[in-house]
């Protein structure tokens, strides 16, 4: 037998094309995307016959009086290879030629992806108190075939919420035969479609699980503290509408994938606004650690492994510090993680109190706000994680990489741990007491003190040395080998026994940067901040101030400007203690105020190598910190906090009733008072910093928090003995320094350090 012979296709223009013809000026091929013109003479002969009905040997045929020969089909070569033209084996009718042209326009073979929507099947389930049956319709009105039981291309998976535990299971079944599955949530005002789970090489239900988490840790806690799992129930919240309009879009999505539309939107989770039809994309990234998907392991290794530092040359040197990227570098590197639903950073959003002079930015709570990570229910300044800069964009960064460098930080599960007691491992592990440096007298009455006092002022539990505790390790800089310190002081988060909870994890010493030297660096600035701050403020020296006026800045010559508008004097005192590097505090309070009268106090601190950046820092701080203490007109101070420190601060503390904030009577201190040498290499600076602590008989120890999903390089450093700024009485610097550097005759007595906190 001969082969068998197949009909020449019938070529036309594709069908969502529509074909009108200008005479003597061009063919206009008109869609609902684009139009098309096309000019010549030839064209304009050849277009009427471009039709559906004619292969091309007819086309040649029935044109031969008006184009030359083999003219007919150069054309039509032309045209194919521009995607103008398609072939069909028949003439079809006016509903298959409306669908070929849907995916003619999707950019597909119109009758092939007819063809394998016409032969695909849609499995249909559910989970929670959804109902499959009204998918299953809706899809059935859309022409898709569908089942319950059975082998489908895709399955649809109606749920109430995405957090829904059962979804976990059906993502492993899938998971583990390759096939395709689409979550579907039309409750709410908001629904939410996608992205397609089920590609081996692609996020998994738990890499969006946890991101969704992030941005509902309050269920998170209510829900951890009621001993329950999952999301919190919701009542049931939609209208006929919304949720038919919901199951319609997708089919829609079901119909696109089963006819071969591939597209990256697919991998994303797409909401719709029923009020406002406003639709987004949110990206859903797999994450490499992931103990589902990923490799558990990563996180563990990089803990295990030493810190090595290596030469980094400074990219940016001005505004607020010595950097590896300029602040644009990394907005345009970390900012894809800002997103409401599925980003680690919901968004980053100015403060209205007050002139957008001051660039005060938020982005999410901050887990380290308190001993549970509530900073959303118990108020204060640092409830939210801020940023601050001399510019927005410098603020905005600011801001993202505090949010980012808060979520590194915080306890995953995976993170490496040594089980023992402090006794057997001596010689490795650092005893908590040498870093948190609580007195043995704040444990007595402990209950009272914190009932009294913001998180940040908790006194935690006595550290128990026979007791088996978690460690993880630090690699010391200045040793070159690890160390150990207890889990849950390194790490926001971590669970601990009830009565037990002796280590408070804080952001004290935690910094983000452009690479992993740059974050090391800034961690260990902050350390040095905190230091000089606790030995002023408890024991209420007073110092000389900063003639700011000498730096010659217009930016500060502006703030002065700003503040002395909305009727505040500024000052600012120099704070820099034995080790030497600049840190400066700068204050700002209502101007004119009676004694007795209510003056608003608020601060903001600074520390780098060049006095000039942390006299920068310190007013870039105190301008975020003010919208806590400006109206949102400007005008009018407002005062208002949770937190019950910063609020019996704010209604009482006047200069008058605490003389160590103004400055000494004393020459104020300038630019060539810190003479600075700078360097062009990080790496330069931190040599320097391990050679001063290594005079001090300290040393540097560093813990890589940098996590694989985020890649913005975090670290938590520790020096044991540098004080922090909450209030910590045990003995050493803080009674120690002020003495030696004349500051003090004689160690203040315990009972007469300052009473009040410092909260900031």
């Amino acid at each position: 037998m001969g082969a068998v012979q197949t009909a020449a296709p019938l070529l036309g223009f594709k069908p969502h094309l529509r074909v009108e013809q200008v005479p003597g000026e061009a063919v206009y091929l008109i869609s609902d995307q684009r139009v098309t013109a096309l000019h010549g003479e030839q064209i304009a002969r050849l277009a009427p016959f471009l039709d559906g009905t004619r292969p091309l040997e007819r086309i040649a045929q029935d044109t031969a009086d008006a184009l030359p020969s083999g003219q007919a089909a150069r054309l039509v070569s032309r045209l194919t290879g521009a995607g103008l033209l398609c072939g069909r084996e028949r003439q079809v009718s006016a509903q298959e030629a409306a669908e070929q042209a849907y995916w003619e326009a999707a950019g597909l073979d119109g009758t092939r992806a007819a063809a394998a929507l016409a032969h695909g099947t849609v499995r249909v389930t559910s989970v929670g108190s959804t109902d499959a049956d009204e998918l299953s319709a809706s899809l059935a009105a859309a022409g898709l075939a569908t089942t319950i039981d059975g082998a489908a291309e895709l399955t649809l998976v109606l749920c109430d919420d995405y957090l829904d535990p059962e979804l976990a299971v059906i993502d492993a079944e899938f998971r583990a035969t390759g096939r395709r599955w689409l979550p579907v949530k039309t409750e709410g005002t908001e629904m939410w479609i996608g992205p397609f789970f089920g590609d081996l090489d692609g996020p998994c239900w738990s890499c969006v699980a946890e991101r969704l988490w992030r941005t509902r840790p309050v269920e998170a806690h209510v829900q951890r503290m009621l001993g329950r799992s999952g999301p919190v129930p919701r009542p049931s919240c939609t209208l006929p509408a919304a949720r038919l309009a919901a199951l319609q879009l997708a089919g829609l999505e079901a119909a696109k994938w089963l006819a071969g539309y591939r597209d990256a939107s697919q991998q994303a989770l797409r909401t719709l606004d029923g009020l406002t039809l406003a639709g987004e994309l949110h990206p859903v990234v797999r994450r490499p650690q992931c103990a589902t998907c990923g490799e558990p392991g990563m996180t563990t290794a990089q803990v295990q492994a030493p810190v090595v530092l290596r030469s980094r040359i400074k990219r940016d040197t001005n505004g607020n510090g010595h950097r590896s990227l300029t602040p644009q570098q990394l907005l345009d590197r970390y900012g894809h993680l800002v997103d409401p639903v599925t980003g680690l950073v919901r968004g980053i959003n100015r403060n209205e109190c007050g002139p957008a002079f001051f660039n005060s930015f938020s982005a999410g709570l901050n887990p380290a706000a308190g001993t549970q990570g509530l900073g959303a229910i118990r108020g204060g300044l640092r409830a939210s994680c801020g940023g601050k800069g001399a510019t927005e964009v410098q603020a905005r960064v600011s801001a993202l990489a505090e949010a980012l460098e808060r979520h590194s930080g915080h306890f995953e599960g995976g993170e490496t741990t040594v089980r023992a007691s402090y006794r057997e491992l001596i010689g490795d592990a650092v005893h908590p007491n040498d870093v948190q440096l609580y007195d043995a007298r704040q444990f007595t009455g402990r209950d009272v003190w914190n009932e009294a006092h913001g998180p940040f002022q908790h006194v935690a539990d006595p550290f128990e040395e026979d007791t088996a505790t978690d460690w993880t390790p630090l690699w010391s800089v200045t040793e070159q080998r690890h160390k150990l310190l207890p889990t849950a002081l390194l790490y926001y988060g971590v669970p601990q026994p009830p009565g037990a909870f002796s280590c408070l994890a804080t952001s004290n010493g935690t910094a983000a940067g452009g690479t992993l030297e740059d974050a090391v660096l800034q961690g260990f600035l902050e350390l040095v901040e905190r230091d000089a701050l606790a030995l002023w403020w408890y024991n209420r020296t007073r110092h000389p101030a900063v003639d700011v006026d000498a730096y010659d800045d217009p930016w500060i010559s502006e703030l002065k400007r700003v503040h002395a508008s909305l009727g505040r004097d500024v000052w600012v005192l120099d704070l820099t203690a034995d080790l030497g590097i600049p840190v400066m505090a700068a204050l700002s309070r209502i101007g004119g105020a009676e004694p007795g009268q209510r003056q608003d106090i608020m601060f903001g601190f600074g520390a780098h190598f060049d006095p000039a950046i942390a006299l920068r820092r310190a007013l870039t701080e105190l301008n975020q910190m003010m919208p806590h203490v400006v109206a949102p007109d400007g005008s009018v101070s407002r005062a208002a906090a949770e937190d019950p420190d910063v609020r019996e601060w704010l209604r009482t503390a006047t200069v008058e009733a605490h003389p160590y904030l103004l400055p000494a009577d004393c020459a104020p201190t300038g630019p060539d008072t810190h003479p600075y040498t700078p360097n062009d290499d990080l790496y330069e600076d931190i040599e320097a910093v391990v050679g001063l602590l290594r005079g001090k008989g300290m040393e540097l120890l560093v813990l890589d928090q940098t996590r694989p999903d985020v890649g913005l390089p975090v670290v938590k450093v520790v020096v044991p003995g540098l004080r922090p700024h909450w209030a910590r009485y045990a003995p050493g610097r803080l009674f120690d320094v002020p003495v030696q550097l004349g500051r003090l005759a004689a160690p203040t007595p315990y009972e007469d350090l300052n009473p009040v906190p410092l909260f900031l």
